[in-house]
C-alpha cells in the first residue's frame, strides 16, 4: 500500500465559514498524519514555521525555557514601521514579554489576580451580569453576543483596570479597531494597521492622561492602573509606555476570550440539551464543568513561540528564530490526553488542558475568566430557551480569538435566579 501523500502546508487563510466555525476535523487530519508540521516558507534559507497539533508537544514547548515570545529571536517586529503608537502598545504587552521584564510585571499583576481577591469580586460581577440579563428579558429574540457575552467581561475588566463606566462602550469600540492591526488576524482589513494605529493613538492619549490623574491622587480609587503607578513611584523599572501597554493589554485579553468562552459554551449546551438540563440549578456542577467547556472549544485556538539556540521541536532540531505555532484547539482534542475528545463530558477531569496555556505565560486572568463564566452560565441557563432554535450568524475571521460574532437566542418569561447563584 502506498503511503499517503504529504499534506498541503497548513494555513488558516481562505477557510470557508463552515471550517472557521468548526476547525476540529482539519486539526484531526494533521494531528493524525503530520502532528509536527513544517509550514511553507517563502525563503528556504530563512526561519521555519512549525505547527504542533499534539497535546504533549504543545505543553513541552509552553514549559521549555528554549522557546520565548520573541523580542530577541523573531525575525521582525510584530508591528511594521510607520505605526509608532500601535508598536509601543504591542511591544509592552505582557504576553509578548520575556524574563526579566515579564517576571517583574507578572509579579506585580499577580497581587491583583489571586483567587482570594477574585472571589471577593463575586458580588460586583454578579450584579453586572444580572443587570445585563434583566435587559435581555421580554424580547422575542436577542443577540447573546451583543446583549451579554461582549459587554459583560468588558464591564468587569474595565472596572478592574480603572475605566469609568461612561467610557466603557468607547473603549470596546477602540479595542475592536485595535485588533485590526494584530498580525494573527486572518480577516484583517486591508487598512487594518492604519485603523489600529488611530485607535492606539486614542488609547495612549487617554491612559497617559489617566496616569497623570493617579499621580496627583485626583479622586481616583484603587485600580490596576493605580497599582502600576504606585509601583513605578516605588522604583519599579516601569516606563509610562509599559503602564499604558499593560492597561490596554488587560482590556483586550480580559474581555474577548471570555466573550468567546460564554458564547461557545451556550452553543455547546444548546447542542447537548441533556447536559444543559443537568447543569441548570446546580451552580457547583457548573463551576466544575467550566474547564471541560474550555477544553471542548477553546476561546483561543493558537498561540506562537519562537525557538532559541538549541531548541528542539518534538525531537526535531529547530533553528534559532524558527516560529512555532501551538494549535491549542487541536491539543485539547488529542485522544492521547483526553479519551473520546470530541465528546462534551462535564464531569471529565479536564483541568490539565492547555487552553489557558502553561508555564510562565499561563493565563493571568484564569481565575477571573472561570468566575465570570460560572456566574454567566448559571444565569443564562435560567434565562435562555436553549430548547428553541439558535441562529449563529457567523464567526469572526480570526482563528486565534475564536468565536461567533452573533448568536440569536430566545428567552424565558419567568424571572431567573438572582445573582447567578441560588
Amino acid at each position: 500500500m502506498n503511503a499517503p501523500a504529504p499534506l498541503s502546508p497548513f494555513s488558516v487563510h481562505g477557510w470557508s465559514p463552515e471550517t472557521l466555525a468548526d476547525p476540529y476535523p482539519i486539526y484531526r487530519l494533521y494531528r493524525e498524519r503530520e502532528p509536527v508540521h513544517r509550514g511553507a516558507s517563502p525563503d528556504p534559507d530563512g526561519p521555519t514555521t512549525w505547527y504542533l497539533f499534539r497535546h504533549a508537544d504543545v505543553v513541552e514547548v509552553l514549559t521549555s525555557p528554549l522557546f520565548d515570545r520573541g523580542p530577541t529571536t523573531r525575525s521582525g517586529p510584530l508591528v511594521p514601521d510607520g505605526h509608532p503608537n500601535l508598536r509601543a502598545l504591542v511591544d509592552n504587552w505582557l504576553v509578548f514579554l520575556d524574563p526579566p521584564q515579564h517576571t517583574r510585571l507578572r509579579a506585580l499583576l499577580n497581587k491583583e489576580f489571586t483567587p482570594r481577591i477574585i472571589a471577593a469580586m463575586r458580588p460586583r460581577i454578579a450584579d453586572v451580569a444580572q443587570r445585563l440579563v434583566d435587559r435581555m428579558r421580554g424580547r422575542d429574540e436577542v443577540d447573546l453576543v451583543q446583549a451579554f457575552a461582549a459587554p459583560f467581561p468588558i464591564m468587569v475588566i474595565a472596572d478592574l483596570v480603572g475605566v469609568r463606566p461612561e467610557d466603557q462602550e468607547w473603549f470596546r469600540e477602540q479595542v475592536l479597531l485595535l485588533r485590526e492591526g494584530i498580525a494573527s488576524r486572518t480577516g484583517r482589513r486591508t487598512d487594518g494597521y492604519t485603523v489600529a494605529e488611530a485607535a492606539a493613538t486614542e488609547l495612549v492619549t487617554h491612559f497617559r492622561r489617566e496616569i497623570v490623574r493617579r499621580r496627583k491622587g485626583d479622586g481616583v480609587r484603587h485600580d490596576l492602573l493605580a497599582l502600576l503607578v504606585d509601583a513605578q513611584r516605588r522604583g519599579e523599572p516601569l516606563t509610562d509606555d509599559a503602564l499604558v501597554g499593560t492597561a490596554v493589554h488587560l482590556l483586550i485579553a480580559g474581555h474577548e476570550t471570555t466573550t468567546n468562552l460564554i458564547s461557545k459554551s451556550i452553543l455547546a449546551l444548546h447542542r447537548h440539551l441533556e447536559l444543559a438540563d443537568g447543569l441548570r440549578g446546580r451552580p457547583d456542577v457548573v463551576s466544575a464543568a467550566i474547564d471541560e467547556l474550555v477544553r471542548y472549544d477553546p476561546p483561543v485556538q493558537m498561540i506562537t513561540r519562537w525557538a532559541r539556540p538549541g531548541a528542539r521541536v518534538a525531537g526535531l532540531r529547530a533553528h534559532s528564530g524558527d516560529k512555532v505555532v501551538l494549535v491549542l484547539g487541536s491539543a485539547c482534542r488529542d485522544p492521547d490526553r483526553f479519551p473520546d475528545p470530541d465528546q462534551l463530558q462535564p464531569d471529565r477531569a479536564a483541568s490539565r488542558h492547555s487552553a489557558f496555556g502553561a508555564g510562565i505565560h499561563y493565563c493571568l486572568g484564569t481565575p477571573l475568566a472561570r468566575l465570570e463564566a460560572e456566574i454567566a452560565l448559571n444565569l443564562l441557563l435560567h434565562t435562555l430557551r436553549l430548547d428553541r432554535p439558535v441562529r449563529v450568524l457567523g464567526y469572526a475571521e480570526d482563528i486565534v480569538f475564536h468565536g461567533p460574532t452573533s448568536v440569536l437566542v430566545r428567552t424565558h418569561e419567568a424571572e431567573p435566579v438572582r445573582g447567578g447563584t441560588p
